[in-house]
C-alpha cells in the first residue's frame, strides 16, 4: 500500500521526530511511504484568521501536491480535518471543488488510518509507565476521531493508561487564539496541566503537535516531571 505523508508545518519546523516516527511506524506496517516535496501549509492558520483568498493558494498547492496519492496520512487531526473542509471551501468553483473532494476522500489522520484502513489495533509497541491521553478539539469534535487513538494505546505493552479528568476541555492553543487571547489561553492551559497532574503520570500523550507544544511548554515552565509525547512516537516504541 502506497501512502503519502502530509507532515504539517509544526512537525516539519519544530517536531521532526514526529514525522520520523510516523514514517517508521507506517513502514513497519508494510506501507510504502512517499513524501511529496511540494507540500507546504494546509492553509488553516490564514483561513481561520479570515484571510480566505490567501489561504486558498496554500490549499491549491496542497491539492496539486497530493492529487496522485493513493492515501494521504497526517499525524494531526486538525490538519487532516482542514483538508476534509476543502470541498466546502471551494464549493461552486468549477476548477477546484471536485479536485478538493477527491483528496479529501483519501485523507486520514494517522491513528484513523491504522485502525480503520489497515485494520490494525496492536502495532507491537512497548513503553513502560503511566500515561494519560489528551483528545484534541479538532480531532474529536470536527474530524470525529475518538476511539482509534485509545484503541492503539490500550495495546501498548507496559503502558498503564489513565483517563484524563475534564479531558474534553480545550488546552487553550487554538492556533492564533493562543497569541491573540494570551491571558485566556494561559488560564485554559493551566487548567489542563492541573488535570494532568491529578493523574500522577509519567507521560502526556496527544495526537496534535500544537496541543502538545502548548501543554508541554506550560509543563516545562512549572518544572513538572511529565514528558509529552505524540502518539506516533509512542506507537513507534518497540
Amino acid at each position: 500500500m502506497k501512502v503519502s505523508l502530509f507532515a504539517t508545518c509544526l512537525v516539519d519546523m519544530f517536531q521532526s521526530n514526529i514525522g520520523k516516527s510516523t514514517v517508521e511506524l507506517l513502514e513497519r506496517l508494510n506501507c510504502e511511504v512517499e513524501f511529496p516535496k511540494e507540500q507546504t501549509c494546509c492553509g488553516q492558520p490564514a483561513y481561520n484568521s479570515g484571510y480566505v483568498k490567501v489561504s486558498k493558494e496554500a490549499m491549491k498547492n496542497t491539492i496539486r501536491a497530493f492529487e496522485k496519492a493513493e492515501f494521504i496520512v497526517c499525524p494531526s487531526g486538525s490538519c487532516a480535518n482542514m483538508i476534509k473542509d476543502y470541498e466546502h471551501i471551494f464549493q461552486g468553483d468549477s476548477e477546484w471543488q471536485n479536485r478538493a473532494k477527491e483528496i479529501a476522500s483519501k485523507t486520514f489522520e494517522l491513528t484513523q488510518f491504522i485502525v480503520d484502513v489497515l485494520k490494525v489495533e496492536d502495532v507491537g509497541a512497548k513503553l513502560n509507565g503511566r500515561a494519560t491521553y489528551h483528545p484534541s478539539c479538532h480531532m474529536t469534535r470536527l474530524l470525529q476521531v475518538k476511539n482509534a487513538p485509545l484503541t492503539l494505546l490500550k495495546h501498548v505493552k507496559g503502558l498503564e493508561l489513565i483517563e484524563l479528568p475534564l479531558k474534553e476541555n480545550c488546552c487553550g492553543f487554538g492556533g492564533t487564539f493562543s497569541v491573540k487571547m494570551g491571558k485566556i489561553s494561559e488560564k485554559m492551559v493551566d487548567e489542563k496541566v492541573s488535570s494532568v497532574q491529578e493523574t500522577d503520570v509519567h507521560y502526556l500523550i496527544g495526537s496534535d503537535a500544537g496541543c502538545l507544544m502548548n501543554i508541554g511548554g506550560r509543563i516545562d515552565r512549572k518544572d513538572l516531571n511529565i514528558q509529552t509525547l505524540h502518539i506516533a512516537e509512542v506507537l513507534n516504541c518497540h
